[in-house]
């Protein structure tokens, strides 16, 4: 790309708002210009927005430090200076749409990384290797909106993206019946362990709203485009129990599944080796080369081990093996913050610039 698009980040002063600010600190297609935040952090500077509750492991880049915030509510003003946002507020849901909202009628494309739009009929919620056809609806949205390139395209729950790949490249078999229970890492809450000590040693088996995404958000990801919507799919039925864990970085599914037509495991093996979609076709900047790896060890995959695959945007699965209940039962590993957050969202931009939803202004 000749010229770096120039990106907004609404609310960047939060956990996921500062992820992306890492991940593109040299990425090759965008570069941020503009920091938005409510209206205590508006008119400081960045270092001075976060100072105290930087939570990433490598040091603030030097190229955000004396951008100065700006206030959320300053669409227009914000929207001026970017050809994008990425979205990570930290409101209620309402406030959430309705700011996503007014910034696409603003002209300014939104990727989301917030849940407040992922039920919205017209708006595709994506994983680029597993529904990239639902960006089609995204000209009906603009048609609901009123707008020529403003949208609003978000990401699923972190959870899901620990099983729903597996399970996608092994829909020709039919799963029917999913059981999950996921092992949620404290960064799913925008926590750290300084913040939430209660959190050491110890293990909470409730995330609110958790169970419902888990259960109903893949659904939608394997749904149809019909008349500029998406219809979920019905199938497989999936139950889910979803529980906080100690652990920093990494959502961890405990998976059984039963199918229409049972494979063989040599089959499942071969099928997660292979499965990849138009990111590694197109060979996006933010794309692993191999979306899905298999650990042959019975201890594998580990947080400490496996966590940062392919920079943290890889899939981690191990200990596939036939149940005495189900037909196989398997574990599946996902970085929360970057294939399950900020990385997801910025392959999700990736593929929309490649498609020339997104452009420069």
């Amino acid at each position: 790309m000749e010229k770096k698009l120039k990106v907004g980040i609404l609310g960047g002063t939060g956990m996921v708002g500062q992820r992306f600010i890492t991940l593109l600190e040299n990425h090759p297609w965008f570069e941020v210009v503009a920091i938005a935040a409510s209206g205590r952090s508006a008119g400081k500077t960045y270092e001075e927005a976060v100072e105290g509750r930087w939570k990433m492991a490598v040091p603030m880049p030097e190229s955000v430090k004396k951008l100065v915030v700006m206030d959320i509510n300053e669409v227009e003003k914000v929207s001026s200076l970017v050809d994008f946002v990425f979205c990570a507020v930290n409101m209620p849901k309402d406030e959430i749409k309705a700011i996503e909202d007014l910034y696409a009628k603003a002209e300014t494309p939104v990727v989301s990384n917030n849940s407040a739009h992922r039920w919205t009929p017209d708006v595709p919620m994506v994983v680029p290797e597993i529904n990239p056809e639902h960006l089609e609806v995204i000209e009906a949205q603009k048609k609901r909106l009123g707008t020529k390139r403003g949208f609003v395209v978000v990401k699923p729950n972190c959870s899901i993206q620990s099983y729903t790949p597996a399970l996608t490249a092994l829909k020709e078999f039919g799963p029917k019946l999913v059981v999950a229970t996921t092992y949620q890492a404290i960064s799913g809450a925008g926590k750290t362990f300084k913040e939430w000590p209660e959190m050491v040693e110890n293990i909470i088996p409730y995330i609110g709203g958790e169970e419902e995404k888990s259960e109903k958000e893949p659904l939608r990801l394997w749904g149809k485009v019909e008349n500029g919507q998406i219809v979920p799919a019905t199938e497989p039925k999936i139950t889910c129990q979803c529980i906080r864990v100690p652990v920093l970085d990494g959502h961890t599914a405990a998976v059984f599944v039963n199918f229409e037509k049972k494979p063989t495991k040599e089959q499942i093996l071969e099928a997660w080796k292979n499965f990849k979609g138009i990111p590694q076709e197109l060979n996006l900047p933010s794309a692993p080369k191999q979306f899905i790896q298999y650990c042959e060890e019975d201890n594998r995959p580990q947080v400490k081990l496996d966590v940062n695959y392919e920079n943290g945007m890889g899939i981690s699965m191990g200990r596939l093996r036939e149940d005495s209940v189900f037909d196989y039962k398997f574990v599946g590993l996902s970085h929360n913050t970057l294939r399950g957050a900020a990385g997801g969202a910025v392959l999700i931009a990736e593929l929309l610039v490649a498609q020339n939803y997104i452009t420069a202004k």
